[in-house]
């Protein structure tokens, strides 16, 4: 394994964790910004936005520079907005600052899986993207449950300032270990050709199905703390070892998926979609109960990253021609997923519904997520498509 790769997995990791431990300390974060938890949700909406309009924004505009001065910049900016986080003075400022830390991470994702893939033969780009995309599961399983930890013992701006600590340590891994010749301007590709895929209705319809799955994942997701302190009744600091448990149910359903992906790639997804339906309604049903509920949430946690990964290689495959607008598809369209999902939790509990209602939209959005993805799979069959050969080495800019 190159160690470069192991620096940009770090660095991953770092805005992993800075992206979803705010789901951990959300109801302490709103007492101490005098805000109520459906507003302080909208953290997650505004840092989602910030990836997902943001960060290929500004991948396009520093296309020119060195792709290791352009990666150590932008973590450089990220761990300047972590120690800003942590003195944030009330919720407008602090929600300021989170998108525009977002951005960083939204750049920092597409340039780091171009320079991934090229640090390795064309074998083992596959696995290259793999460890950058483990980062963000392994900050599931360690550094949310550790920041959320943090959080409870020391507060919620110990939390940001441990994450500028990650920070700290991610910029010396990159700058010892990524070689100095890393990377080169980008090469513009042809935005007709660009733009022409998004016509493709394996390409749309995936889109759809991936909104689904936000909703499905991030509705409960982000307010996970309070449901398991106020529905289930556990104590707070046994929430960490719930999220805990729920990311390593993310990674073993992470190499399902990929296993899913790799044969009968659309049976599995619709399969998966169904069965995460039963997996809410099981949530919603168990949910006073601690243990049915947090083996649910271990499960729940699986089946979500199980899907994600028959999606993505199905939108990869099907926009090979196009590979530019894949690498910042994907991660923008999750974005504008998990910013719809959190926002429509915050209104769905500031309408007075309960916290235990919310896994009820997942149930619902994979019912839809399902029907879209056997309509757009019989499509297929029907028309006889066949996706487009690649153009040139995966991820070439």
């Amino acid at each position: 394994m190159p160690l470069p790769l192991l620096a940009l997995f770090f660095a991953a990791f770092a805005f992993g964790t800075t992206e979803f431990v705010i789901a951990g300390v959300l109801p302490q974060v709103a007492d101490g910004l005098g805000v109520s938890v459906p507003s302080a949700g909208y953290l997650v909406s505004g840092y989602a936005m910030g990836i997902a309009i943001g960060g290929p924004m500004l991948t396009i505009a520093t296309a020119k520079l060195s792709r290791k001065t352009l990666l150590i910049g932008l973590t450089v900016a990220f761990t300047l907005g972590q120690a800003a986080c942590a003195l944030a003075p009330d919720f407008v400022s602090m929600l300021l600052l989170r998108v525009a830390t977002a951005v960083a991470h939204g750049a920092y994702f597409g340039v780091a899986m171009v320079v991934a893939v090229g640090l390795v033969r064309e074998d083992q780009r596959g696995m290259a993207v793999a460890l950058i995309l483990a980062g963000l599961t392994v900050s599931g399983i360690v550094g949310v449950p550790v920041g959320t930890a943090i959080g409870n013992a020391l507060g919620w701006r110990a939390t940001f300032w441990a994450m500028f600590i990650l920070g700290i340590v991610a910029i010396a891994a990159m700058a010892m270990l990524l070689p100095r010749g890393t990377g080169a301007g980008a090469v513009p590709a042809g935005l007709r050709n660009e733009v022409r895929v998004l016509g493709r209705q394996q390409v749309w319809t995936c889109l759809i199905i991936m909104l689904m799955l936000m909703l499905c994942q991030f509705v409960p997701y982000t307010y996970i703390a309070p449901l398991l302190r106020e529905v289930t009744g556990l104590d707070a600091g046994l929430v960490p070892w719930v999220l805990l448990l729920n990311g390593l149910g993310a990674t073993a359903g992470v190499f399902v998926g990929g296993k899913l992906a790799g044969r009968h790639l659309m049976p599995s997804l619709i399969a998966l979609l169904a069965l995460q339906a039963v997996v809410l309604a099981v949530v919603y049903a168990v949910s006073p109960y601690p243990i049915p509920m947090v083996v649910a949430l271990t499960v729940w946690g699986g089946v979500n990253f199980a899907v994600g990964t028959p999606i993505q290689t199905r939108i990869l495959t099907w926009t090979a021609d196009a590979p530019n607008l894949a690498s910042s598809l994907i991660p923008s369209g999750f974005n504008v997923g998990i910013a719809i999902a959190a926002s429509l939790g915050a209104m769905m509990l500031s309408a007075g519904l309960p916290y235990r209602s919310l896994p009820l939209v997942g149930v619902g959005s994979m019912i839809v997520g399902a029907i879209v993805a056997a309509l757009s799979y019989a499509w297929e069959k029907r028309s006889g498509a066949r996706p487009p050969l690649p153009a040139g080495a995966l991820g070439q800019r």
